[in-house]
């Protein structure tokens, strides 16, 4: 995901290029700088990048959407497969036309990409992307597509938190907007060479801070924004469907394959530690999750499971690529815990409706992920080495928790601002009675079952 390879390889041939031009340095410099802009491109490596593209999408659709659906009431479960796949579409089209360009324009601003590459100006079929290997690169719209896929679940992510009681234009627009603000500009300071966050040494493998934390504090933000759902409290709003939730949190799983060990952008070593904890954290936090519920109430739960599945998986992103085996086993378990602890005790306690535990699961398993990874990706603690220069884990935590602080400000203030933007432009709620009689006829005139 960084360009550095290749803005390494630019500096060095201009700077090449300045020397005094001795005759008898001149093959010696010429083949240098041959030498630092060759280019290698290996069908392997795109091979894999292409399924990973693919194994994200799936994530989304049909994955994130039957997760959630599973998760609201039957009347709503057709209002939640439109907003998952309408969003994703939808934000497809914004990174074609300027989203990329916010990311990885090119700028050399710490904050955004610049409009170098607006509606992809400049990309061709031959024009690459480099690798975190110098001289290794892949195919530039093979690295659109990947990180399209990307932008395009991260604000659907959101959606959960204010389940069965907003409008699906208000989604879309809301969306459209936070996107632009809020995902862009992280992504561009975590993962571009430019970035802010970048340059500061943060570890964030495959999106902690961009898309966890980015999705989870803006979903908090709308929960407390747009109120509790009618009824909340008083009437069922049990899952209507665990098997469809299990289906979905299986597909998660499955996808979040090419969400993690396609971040490693080569099929290398590199991607299959990335791999093996993305397997282990994950059964990790499971197996924690349960066995939680068993011992604080008795029994364990299908979607206590299903909810330690994504809560492994969420920690696991950011620490995937760095940290060792042992690690994620570690960081699944602990993140299962403190995640429960938000859903079960920190939830009820303040009384915020987010409906499908997007904060509490997201927002905090990101946080304990982006945190942790500090810590795991030292190699006295198995892990592959730290980013900060002096290879401290008291500097490299400290830089992680200013990556995080970051990230919370900028889509806490920015989305609480785009909620109360779009309530007062076209309104975030649906009516009362619409809420009661459920968003599938009211919002689309379609029912996901017929009684």
């Amino acid at each position: 995901m960084k360009n550095l390879s290749k803005i390494t390889g630019l500096a060095a041939a201009v700077a090449l290029a300045g020397l005094p031009a001795f005759a008898q340095e001149a093959a010696p410099v010429a083949e240098a700088a041959a030498e630092v802009v060759t280019e290698t491109m290996d069908k392997g490596d795109v091979s894999w990048m292409m399924t990973s593209t693919v194994l994200v999408l799936f994530m989304t659709v049909p994955g994130l959407a039957l997760f959630y659906g599973g998760l609201v009431r039957t009347k709503n479960m057709l209002s939640i497969l439109m907003q998952t796949t309408v969003v994703a579409a939808m934000m497809m089209v914004i990174w074609v036309i300027y989203g990329y360009s916010f990311a990885f324009g090119g700028g050399t601003s710490p904050f955004w990409g610049g409009l170098g590459k607006l509606f992809l100006a400049g990309v061709t079929p031959d024009s690459t992307s480099a690798t975190f290997s110098d001289g290794i690169v892949i195919p530039e719209y093979l690295f659109i597509a990947f990180q399209m896929t990307f932008a395009a679940i991260t604000p659907a992510l959101i959606i959960g938190a204010f389940a069965e009681r907003v409008k699906f234009s208000a989604v879309l627009l809301f969306s459209a907007l936070w996107g632009t603000f809020c995902y862009f500009p992280v992504a561009h300071m975590v993962w571009d060479g430019a970035g802010l966050i970048f340059n500061w040494g943060a570890i964030d493998f495959a999106g902690g801070t961009v898309v966890h934390i980015n999705a989870g504090v803006a979903a908090l933000v709308g929960a407390l924004v747009i109120g509790p759902r009618i009824g909340l409290g008083k009437d069922m709003m049990a899952p209507h469907s665990m098997t469809l939730t299990l289906v979905g949190a299986g597909m998660l799983w499955v996808g979040w394959f090419g969400f993690n060990v396609g971040s490693n952008l080569e099929a290398t070593a590199g991607a299959t530690l990335a791999m093996i904890n993305t397997f282990l954290a994950t059964a990790a936090a499971a197996l924690a999750w349960g066995a939680i519920e068993a011992m604080t109430r008795g029994k364990a739960s299908m979607l206590g499971v299903a909810s330690g599945i994504v809560a492994g998986l969420v920690a696991i992103t950011p620490a995937c690529g760095t940290i060792g085996p042992m690690g994620a086993l570690i960081l699944g378990a602990v993140a299962s815990l403190i995640c429960y602890f938000f859903v079960a005790v920190v939830k009820n306690k303040f009384g915020y409706d987010d409906s499908l535990d997007v904060f509490g699961i997201h927002g905090v398993g990101g946080i304990v992920g982006a945190i942790g990874v500090g810590f795991l990706s030292a190699p006295s603690m198995g892990g592959t080495g730290l980013f900060v220069e002096s290879g401290s884990v008291i500097e490299q935590v400290i830089v992680q928790i200013k990556a995080v602080g970051v990230t919370v400000i900028w889509t806490g203030v920015i989305s609480f601002i785009l909620f109360k933007l779009v309530d007062m432009i076209i309104g975030l709620r649906v009516s009362a009675d619409d809420e009661r009689q459920g968003l599938d006829q009211t919002s689309h005139g379609e029912s996901a079952y017929h009684m």
